[in-house]
């Protein structure tokens, strides 16, 4: 089977008449100049950060390997699709002919780096499996199509109408396959939060807990830096520990799993009317965890996963400091 791409006709698919009508597709980063004068990829890296900077290094990457791929790695006969939001249709097609850089008068849109393509129909969203639908959803600029989206693609073309799946067929419904996306994406999103906070100094992971304790509706404050006596945080009602609850939290931050004897002498530093928090992003041991549900004073383990549930659940609270902290930005789903 031949290979496929989704090429973006720039946001919303603003220039899909303008690779309709100039029988191509294009990509951005003009400033580059043409592509072919890159001998590999180390070249190709330092004119884009030359050009555009390295603020965020995953997005450099992203971008690198889009333009790469849009240059070496697109063949004659390829399927190229791109799409517009504005009618809901794809336009698909065969690549024809090699990589080319068209000057400012010669340029198409605002594409500069070109692939010819002999357009053969359109195919509305609609005419699609959700599944399909599903991965023509990335954002990326470029990206390669299945093997499964290709043979679709192709069968549409051809007039063939979406097969419905037979009572013994095991595939999903398309509401079931759209809450396997769903728990995917939020799946996914949960892990990058981790990684996120995963990447915070030690003291900002303190900060954070102490953002994450005011957004529950407490008053802070964050211990100086040095000898805490097993406190890093202080949470209660007034801020000053005089009012119950009493919240004290010690934080350990990219210190591997903790076992019990740094639970039993947390503990051993609590009092009366005390409640204690331990957050650890290396998480517990085993031991650690029955000296914590053995504990005469109330103690909560908090480990990165429930860490992450928690900031999720609490964030439209956070305060300026704690979104400074970790930005994170929320995503609307489909009720239905």
């Amino acid at each position: 089977m031949k290979n496929g791409w989704m090429i973006r006709a720039g946001n919303g698919g603003c220039y899909f008449d303008d690779f309709k009508d100039a029988e191509c597709v294009g990509i951005g980063w003009g400033n580059l100049g043409d592509l072919n004068q890159y001998a590999n990829q180390d070249a190709l890296r330092s004119a884009y950060i030359q050009h555009f900077g390295n603020a965020k290094p995953g997005r450099t990457a992203n971008a690198i390997a889009m333009i790469r791929k849009f240059r070496d790695d697109i063949r004659p006969d390829d399927l190229i699709i791109t799409y517009s939001q504005e009618h809901r249709e794809y336009l698909v097609g065969e690549a024809i002919g090699q990589y080319e850089y068209r000057s400012e008068a010669e340029q198409v849109g605002e594409f500069q780096h070109i692939r010819k393509v002999k357009w053969l129909g359109r195919i509305s969203r609609d005419q699609f499996t959700q599944s399909t639908r599903n991965s023509l959803g990335s954002v990326l600029t470029v990206f390669s199509l299945s093997d499964a989206v290709i043979s679709e693609v192709q069968d549409r073309l051809a007039g063939k109408p979406v097969e419905p799946p037979s009572s013994t067929d095991d595939a999903p419904a398309p509401e079931a396959e759209l809450e396997l996306l769903r728990e995917d994406v939020v799946s996914r999103g949960h892990e990058l939060i981790k990684d996120k906070i995963q990447s915070l100094a030690p003291d900002e992971m303190e900060d954070l807990t102490a953002a994450l304790l005011r957004a529950m509706g407490y008053q802070t404050r964050v211990s100086a830096r040095g000898p805490d006596r097993g406190v890093d945080v202080l949470a209660s009602p007034d801020g000053l520990g005089l009012t119950q609850p009493r919240i004290k939290a010690e934080v350990k931050h990219r210190s591997g799993s903790m076992g019990s004897n740094p639970i039993r002498s947390f503990i051993g530093a609590l009092r009366e009317g005390d409640q204690g928090l331990f957050v650890s992003t290396g998480g517990f041991t085993r031991e650690a965890r029955y000296e914590a549900e053995r504990a005469s004073i109330p103690v909560t383990l908090i480990d990165i996963d429930l860490l992450a549930d928690l900031v999720v659940a609490n964030y439209e609270r956070f305060d300026i400091e704690g979104q400074r902290l970790l930005p994170l930005v929320k995503v609307y789903w489909p009720a239905e």
